[in-house]
């Protein structure tokens, strides 16, 4: 049985360690460097790379998904999400009832964001590489309001939205993905658009998200009643420009 045991550890030792929630794949930082270097070329090669996205995320995210969990737990209502662990899915979202809310509210605009730019929350990866059970929670909360962040902002699902968000959130996060795709997204962008970019949109959602409090510590799925308005004055989110 001795023997039994040590196999059993060396298999452990030789996958990089145990893994802390299903889907997890440990990896040791020579592989973490190796992933994060082949996805970021992915991503920027095609940043609709989702996949390659999640990975870059998670491989590059071990000094800010820490900070995102300390302001989580000095909030109130970021407390309570990291005990209660809600998840946004289309299993645990009413969708009826969402389309049945007044107009201009958070739930109907969401579900309004989702059918207009045929995305679903389900889409979003599950977390792979983080080697902390409660940061790949972090970063899967992160992923699953980032469509509620485009909801927020007034930004569609193309180019040039998801540039404006990503600008948004690299402020808001610290996160060395979004930095990558706000600062390299803009190259496959007119030079209409760049200047529309450069002049309002990105200078807008730089100072939203440095005026705006921890986007992780709203419980979205308790708010979907409120207006989008009151929401984003309660944020600190300018108006769109």
């Amino acid at each position: 049985r001795g023997g039994e045991e040590e196999e059993e550890e060396e298999d452990v030792e030789e996958e990089g360690g145990p893994r802390l929630y299903p889907g997890h794949i440990p990896t040791s930082p020579l592989q973490k460097a190796l992933l994060a270097a082949g996805s970021a070329v992915m991503a920027l090669y095609d940043p609709y790379r989702h996949d390659m996205v999640a990975v870059l995320g998670e491989t590059t995210g071990c000094l800010a998904l820490p900070n995102l969990r300390d302001k989580m737990k000095h909030h109130p209502e970021g407390y309570r999400i990291l005990q209660e662990r809600p998840r946004i899915r289309l299993s645990t979202l009413d969708m009826s009832r969402l389309r049945g809310l007044p107009d201009g509210s958070l739930g109907r605009e969401y579900v309004r964001f989702l059918e207009d730019n045929k995305v679903s929350p389900d889409t979003r990866m599950l977390p792979k590489f983080v080697d902390d059970e409660e940061l790949a929670y972090v970063i899967q909360r992160y992923r699953e309001v980032h469509d509620l962040m485009h909801t927020l902002l007034g930004m569609p699902t193309n180019m040039l939205g998801e540039v404006v968000v990503k600008w948004f959130e690299a402020v808001q996060t610290g996160l060395p993905m979004c930095v990558l795709g706000a600062a390299f997204g803009p190259v496959r962008l007119s030079t209409r658009k760049l200047q529309v970019l450069a002049t309002e949109l990105v200078p807008w959602a730089i100072r939203s998200g440095l005026n705006a409090s921890c986007v992780l510590n709203v419980y979205y799925e308790q708010r979907w009643e409120q207006p989008v308005e009151s929401l984003r004055e309660e944020i600190g989110i300018f108006p769109p420009p």
